[in-house]
């Protein structure tokens, strides 16, 4: 990381963000019952990374990358490091004046994923799965796979696929790759379906079923979700009941969602629950991407917001990841309109920066047990529903963002974001109407929120548990 500018430092908000009294989830970081696993990821965006971290406590060292130089040879790190810098400059692309829009149409293609229907054996390799070949051939993965044989008892557990495919190639003798979207491309699996060994760990119907389409027995398909942090589900699901009571409240102020729903929200989350009554008005999130994508989104949302915020009406997350110079651009625009980078007692605004990846995603976590709205592009954040978070969607980059905005609208978890200029206006509307609420109950009903806790079950004893409650799955 670079330094970043005193300024930017100074905005960093203390790493405690909830309130006291709100319950924490019962981790067992020492529990010799918890079983172990390699759990490996890559700096490819923010994507594979978030999926990884919830994961953490399985692997005896730490999250591995790939391409991390501590595990990778010279020429293997370049290989890496040249493939996250060319998906960081397409995830930019749209930016790039005159010749933006080719280069991400360009990159739209390599995406691009079949239609849905109809379903179809497309199990024949693509271009880009004959691509990825040729790199793995050439020993691409080899220094991950020898690292990870000085204990080849522990599964790999990756949420990056091509780190899996060569481990998988190498003979590594149990591999398991965590899907993190709705939908995917052909590449996230081997040439030769049949002769593969990993076993696919999907976050939802459409994974399973596209799996099968490219060729994967089911046998090696486990529906267990998207690996949620443990600290905003919690093992008995006391966190998420408590946190969405909460939100509901805030969300509905009218009470135009709880007229219709007590009795289902007080089923699902607990008499004691639904009694609380929240001490904070409405909070949003925004957050960029991973490469800092879609900053101007938030820059207009600021301006849009700040009548409420200086009312005290709405707080304000400016979530920049890991990126100091998206933070000062957050910084500066919030000088420019008067306002502080700190949270007073109703509203405020405040910037979420992290000194690295580890230090982002435990902020991140502290922070959005107290998020009512999230409002982000439709990438792995999208299943953050499962939380029970309403999600107002960004444009989408990518084939696999679009397809992952079409499932939040299935669900009923997410909307498009309006006209960011006046989000003062829209996000009020959907507030007094209940609308919010809904999707936020939505979320948790139709979106899973166990993943971490069945990924654990499956590695433990081989199987997951089919619940019937949306609680336990």
């Amino acid at each position: 990381m670079t330094d970043r500018p005193d300024a930017v430092t100074a905005s960093l908000p203390p790493f405690e963000v909830t309130s006291p009294g709100l319950p924490t989830a019962s981790g067992r970081p020492n529990d010799p019952a918890r079983p172990r696993a390699w759990v490996v990821s890559a700096n490819m965006g923010l994507g594979h990374l978030r999926a990884a971290y919830p994961l953490i406590e399985l692997t005896p060292e730490g999250i591995i990358q790939a391409g991390d130089p501590a595990v990778t040879s010279g020429e293997e790190y370049q290989l890496w490091t040249r493939m996250r810098r060319a998906y960081e400059t397409f995830s930019r692309a749209r930016r790039i004046p005159l010749v933006g829009g080719l280069v991400y149409s360009l990159l739209h293609r390599l995406e691009n994923i079949s239609p849905y229907y109809p379903r179809r054996d497309l199990s024949a390799p693509t271009i880009q799965v004959k691509l990825q070949k040729r790199f793995l051939d050439k020993g691409m993965g080899t220094d991950l796979v020898r690292h990870m044989n000085t204990r080849p008892d522990l599964p790999m557990v990756s949420t990056f696929y091509t780190a899996a495919l060569a481990a998988d190639q190498q003979g590594y003798p149990q591999v398991d790759l965590v899907v993190t979207d709705t939908d995917i491309n052909r590449v996230w699996v081997a040439e030769d379906p049949a002769a593969s060994r990993i076993r696919y760990l999907a976050p939802c119907g459409y994974a399973v079923n596209r799996l099968r389409e490219y060729g994967v027995p089911d046998e090696r398909i486990f529906l267990t979700g998207f690996p949620l942090p443990r600290e905003c589900v919690g093992e008995d699901n006391a966190v998420i009941r408590h946190d969405l009571a909460l939100r509901l409240k805030v969300l509905d102020p009218l009470g135009r969602f709880w007229v219709v729903h007590y009795v289902e929200a007080e089923h699902y989350l607990g008499a004691e629950n639904c009694r609380l009554e929240p001490d904070r008005p409405l909070t949003v999130m925004y957050a960029v991407g991973g490469a800092g994508a879609q900053v101007d989104v938030g820059l207009r949302a600021l301006q849009s917001l700040r009548p409420l915020i200086d009312a005290g009406r709405i707080r304000l997350w400016l979530v920049a990841g890991v990126r100091p110079e998206v933070a000062e651009t957050f910084r500066q625009a919030i000088v420019e309109t008067g306002l502080t980078t700190t949270f007073g007692p109703q509203g405020g605004v405040n910037i979420l920066l992290g000194k690295d990846l580890t230090d982002y995603f435990r902020r991140f976590n502290q922070a959005i047990r107290q998020v009512d709205v999230l409002w982000t592009k439709p990438s792995e954040l999208s299943f953050y529903a499962g939380l029970g978070i309403p999600v107002i969607i960004a444009p989408p980059l990518g084939a696999h963002e679009e397809i992952n905005r079409k499932w939040l609208f299935e669900i009923g978890a997410g909307t498009d974001q309006k006209d960011p200029r006046y989000a003062g206006e829209w996000l009020l509307d959907l507030v007094e109407r209940g609308r919010l609420a809904h999707m936020a109950m939505d979320g948790l009903l139709y979106a899973r929120h166990r993943g971490t806790y069945k990924i654990e079950q499956l590695l433990r004893t081989g199987r997951i548990d089919r619940g019937v409650s949306p609680l336990d799955r």
